[in-house]
């Protein structure tokens, strides 16, 4: 039988001290870079695995985190969920967490999924996306001392909890200025109905982006919900206008596809840019801001670990800025 791994045994292959080890497994924030990673080659290299129940009993911790999986959708926007929830797991894993997925259908509905899980499990927070005005999970869980960061800012109240956030504003900003530099006059927007607050932020890029150059956003937006169809219905309705716009500018992938459809001449004149820069995007030769996905949800897993450790000083928002990618499209 081969020898039992133990935290001696990774402290002389690592040449650290065993709290050094455990400090790697338990708080791995306040260990070097450089010391970390050693450890953790070689707690991979030996096959060291902690005791969990133990681990719990010393730190008053499960290392467990909770976030909701949200349904696929049309496929195309859904992969933007996807690639955070990929990137939270990892971020996660490597400062020691595990992450539970959880599902519900609406706000009220995973309220109720927050009692259940916080009775059946020792959680030690959660990760909330898609906040919106007026979020009624993030006053539930503080109102009953529930740590949680948020992928999305508390749009009323902005230092009201730990967040990262995409600058949405800022990406279609960006968008709206490529289509001016190439000439463009006469640029709409679809976005989603008023009252979204990602989608309100992100047409005020494109409407500030036009007032500041002097141009006249005046009834050139449209509102409709997500989907190819009503993206190809909306972009039908702007290019019908006796003045219709040679560009457009869509809050999401799904609607700006549609709109590529809507155009009878694929080889004209139309420019369409979308958000999220999905790998349907990508295929299509759509160009798309893209979010910083990784690194937003290696912020939520930081603010988090700040959050658990009680730092002295509370972990400030994080507020990113996303990236135009160009392809054919524009």
């Amino acid at each position: 039988m081969s020898q039992k791994v133990t935290i001696a045994t990774v402290a002389e292959y690592a040449q650290v001290s065993r709290q050094t080890v455990s400090n790697v497994i338990n708080t791995p924030e306040i260990v070097r870079p450089e010391t970390r990673e050693r450890v953790r080659a070689a707690i991979a290299t030996l096959g060291y695995r902690a005791n969990q129940a133990a681990r719990q009993m010393r730190t008053g911790r499960s290392r467990l985190l909770a976030v909701r999986i949200e349904p696929a959708g049309d496929g195309i926007n859904g992969s933007v969920a996807d690639r955070f929830l990929h990137g939270l797991t990892d971020a996660a894993g490597a400062a020691g967490y595990r992450v539970m997925l959880y599902t519900a259908v609406d706000d009220n509905d995973e309220i109720a999924t927050y009692d259940d899980l916080l009775g059946a499990y020792d959680l030690d927070a959660f990760v909330l996306t898609g906040t919106g005005h007026g979020d009624p999970r993030t006053s539930w869980l503080a109102g009953r001392d529930v740590p949680f960061v948020t992928f999305g800012r508390p749009w009323d109240t902005p230092d009201l909890h730990p967040w990262v956030d995409v600058d949405g504003a800022d990406g279609v900003a960006q968008a709206t200025r490529r289509l001016i530099a190439t000439g463009h006059r006469r640029i709409g927007f679809i976005g989603w109905p008023a009252g979204s607050a990602v989608g309100d932020d992100r047409r005020s890029g494109w409407e500030s982006t036009l007032t500041e150059v002097g141009l006249d956003p005046r009834g050139l937006a449209r509102e409709t919900h997500d989907g190819i169809a009503e993206g190809e219905a909306t972009a039908r309705e702007l290019l019908d206008l006796d003045d219709p716009p040679t560009a457009l500018v869509c809050v999401s992938d799904s609607l700006a596809l549609g709109a590529l459809r809507a155009y009878p001449d694929p080889a004209g004149s139309l420019a369409v840019i979308g958000f999220d820069d999905t790998p349907v995007a990508a295929a299509m030769g759509l160009t798309s801001v893209s979010q910083p996905l990784r690194e937003a949800a290696a912020g939520c897993v930081d603010l988090m670990v700040g959050v658990l450790d009680r730092a002295p000083v509370p972990p400030a928002p994080l507020l990113l800025r996303p990236s135009l990618v160009l392809r054919q499209t524009a």
